[in-house]
C-alpha cells in the first residue's frame, strides 16, 4: 500500500503529494534561507506523516516542542541529561517506538553537537530486532555536519559529523530515513548532503548556494536565478518521492506552530525619559546563590508515559486502618497478581508502563486498590520478580547484601544481577544468554553477553568457561557460584529460574 501525504499545492494548483514509503528509502534534503519557510515545511511533513511512521526531531532552537501536545511526541530537554543518558534514551525510544523531539535549546554549539551525536548514536546502534522505520529530522543540519572546522573542538565535530554520516549513509538499512534541513548548502558537509535523493529548495540569495541547488535539481546555471524570486513557503521539488522533474510547489498550512512566531512591529511604550533612566540605570539586584541543579528525570519513565497514556487513577475512598495480618495477606495477594501478569508469554518484552497499567487494573478487580504500589515501587517489585525472588527471600540478610551490590548497577541491569545471584546461592546452572536477555527485556543474545561483560567489569562477578563451553559465574566476596550452564541453552531449560 502506497502512503501519499499532501504537502500543499503545485504552482498549477494541483495537490502536491509526497510518497512516504519512497521517502523512507531515499532520504530528503531541504534548503532555504532564514524566513523562506523551511521550518514550516518540516512541520507540515511531520504533522502529515505522524499517524504513519515513528519520528524523531533534532531541534536546536526548540521550534518543534509543540508537536508533543498535539501528536504525543516525547520532548527531551537535552540540557537536563548526560550524553550517556541521551544515548540510552535514543536506544529505548527506538525499541519502544516512541516519537521524540530532542530539544537542544539553551546549549552552546559544542554541547549541542555532542548531545545530538549521542542521541543519534542510540538510534543507530540499536539491535537488529528493533530496526523499525523512522523519520529522523535534523533542523539546521549545517550545525551538526559542518563543511569546515569551526570554533568547536575537533572531538565534538568528529562525533557529530560521524553520527550524521551514519544517519545519511548507513541509516537506510536500519530503517532510519534522514531528513536534513539547512540554510546554507555551502556550509553543509558534501558527503552528508550527497546521500539525499529528494530535494526541496527554497529561497536563497548567495550565488554559491543557488549554483549548488541548481546542480542538485539538474537545472542549468542560468536558471539558478529563479531561487531568488521564490516567495516564503514556495519550494522547487525533485526526487523519486516527489517528482521526476523539477516542480514548483507551495507548502500547505500546519496544525501546530513554533513557540516563537515571526516578530511583529508594535509601538514603543510611552514613557518619560527620566522614568526610563531610573529603570535602566537602577542598582543591580543583589547576587543570589545559584540553586543546585535538579537531578535529571528518568527518561525511561518518560518514554513509557509517552508510549501509552497512563490510566486516570481517581482518589479511592478512605478505608479504616487494617491489621498487620490483613496487610501481609493483601501484599501476598498483590504478589500473586504480579506473578499472573508476568506469566503471560510476552510479558518479558512489554514496556513497564503497559505492565503497570495491567497490574493496577488486576489489583482493582481483586479489591486491592488501597495497597497498589506506585510506579517506582512497581519497578523494584518487577526487578525482584524477574530475578525469581519472593518476599520471604528479600528479607534475608544475605539478600540485603546482594541488593546493596545490585544498586551499584543501572536500574535496568539490577534484575539480571539478582537473577544470577539467586542461581549462585541455590547452586543452579548459570542462566543462559536467552534467560538473561529476557530478564533484561530484550530478544538480543549479544546484548545479554554485553551485560555480563559490563557487570564483570564493575567487579561484581567473575565469569569462567570450562573445556566444553559451559559458563560458571561467581559473585565476588560472597563466593557464591553457579553450577556450570550452557550459555546457548534455550530459555525453556531455565525453568527453575522462572517466576
Amino acid at each position: 500500500m502506497t502512503v501519499a501525504i499532501e504537502m500543499g499545492h503545485t504552482t498549477a494548483g494541483a495537490p502536491a503529494a509526497l510518497d512516504l514509503e519512497e521517502l523512507l528509502a531515499t532520504r530528503l534534503l531541504v534548503q532555504g534561507n532564514s524566513g523562506s519557510g523551511k521550518s514550516h515545511l518540516l512541520r507540515r511533513l511531520l504533522e502529515q506523516s505522524a499517524p504513519w511512521v515513528q519520528q524523531t526531531i533534532i531541534d536546536p532552537e526548540g521550534d518543534f516542542v509543540s508537536l508533543g501536545d498535539r501528536f504525543g511526541h516525547l520532548v527531551i530537554d537535552a540540557e537536563e541529561h548526560t550524553e550517556r543518558g541521551l544515548q540510552s534514551a535514543g536506544e529505548r525510544a527506538r525499541i519502544h517506538r516512541v516519537s521524540t523531539v530532542l530539544n537542544l535549546e539553551g546549549l552552546d554549539a559544542e554541547n549541542q553537537m555532542r548531545r545530538a551525536a549521542a542521541f543519534l548514536g542510540g538510534l543507530f546502534e540499536v539491535a537488529r530486532d528493533h530496526w523499525y522505520p523512522m523519520l529522523v529530522v535534523v533542523d539546521e543540519a549545517q550545525l551538526f555536519a559542518p563543511a569546515v572546522a569551526g570554533e568547536v573542538s575537533d572531538e565534538a565535530r568528529k562525533l557529530s559529523l560521524g553520527a550524521m554520516t551514519n544517519l545519511m549513509c548507513r541509516g537506510r538499512k536500519r530503517g532510519l530515513a534522514g531528513i536534513i534541513a539547512t540554510q546554507r548548502l555551502a556550509k553543509l558537509a558534501k558527503n552528508v548532503a550527497a546521500e539525499a535523493s529528494n530535494f526541496l529548495m527554497g529561497r536563497t540569495f548567495l550565488d554559491i548556494d543557488m549554483a549548488r541547488a541548481a546542480d542538485l535539481l539538474g537545472m542549468e546555471r542560468r536558471q539558478a536565478e529563479a531561487f531568488r524570486d521564490l516567495e516564503r513557503g514556495q519550494f522547487m521539488a525533485l526526487g523519486p518521492a516527489l517528482s521526476r522533474r523539477p516542480l514548483g510547489l507551495r507548502i500547505g498550512p500546519t496544525e501546530t506552530s513554533p513557540r516563537n512566531g515571526t516578530p511583529r512591529l508594535m509601538p514603543l511604550p510611552e514613557a518619560a525619559l527620566e522614568d526610563a533612566r531610573a529603570i535602566i540605570l537602577a542598582a543591580p539586584p543583589p547576587e543570589t546563590v545559584r540553586p543546585q541543579r535538579r537531578s535529571s528525570p528518568d527518561l525511561l519513565d518518560q518514554l513509557m508515559a509517552a508510549k501509552s497514556a497512563a490510566l486516570e487513577i481517581r482518589p479511592e475512598p478512605v478505608e479504616p486502618p487494617i491489621s498487620a495480618e490483613d496487610l501481609a495477606e493483601r501484599r501476598e495477594r498483590v504478589d500473586r497478581v504480579l506473578r499472573a501478569v508476568l506469566a503471560q508469554p510476552d510479558a518479558g518484552f512489554r514496556v513497564i508502563g503497559v505492565l503497570y497499567q495491567e497490574f493496577v487494573v488486576r489489583c482493582r478487580i481483586e479489591g486491592l486498590a488501597s495497597v497498589v504500589p506506585d510506579l517506582p515501587e512497581f519497578r523494584r517489585m518487577l526487578t525482584r520478580a524477574r530475578a525469581g525472588l519472593g518476599s520471604d527471600m528479600t528479607g534475608d540478610d544475605a539478600w540485603q547484601d546482594v541488593s546493596v551490590r545490585a544498586s551499584l548497577l543501572p536500574e535496568d541491569m539490577q534484575g539480571v544481577f539478582m537473577m544470577i545471584a539467586r542461581a549462585a546461592k541455590e547452586g543452579w546452572p548459570c542462566p543462559s544468554d536467552a534467560a538473561i536477555a529476557r530478564a533484561y527485556g530484550s530478544h538480543s543474545l549479544r546484548r545479554a553477553r554485553r551485560l555480563l561483560t559490563y557487570i564483570e567489569e564493575q567487579g561484581l562477578i567473575v565469569c569462567q568457561l570450562d573445556g566444553v563451553g559451559r559458563r560458571t559465574v561467581t559473585l565476588v566476596e560472597l563466593a557464591w557460584a553457579t553450577a556450570p550452564g550452557d550459555p546457548n541453552a534455550e530459555e525453556a531449560e531455565q525453568g527453575s529460574l522462572a517466576v
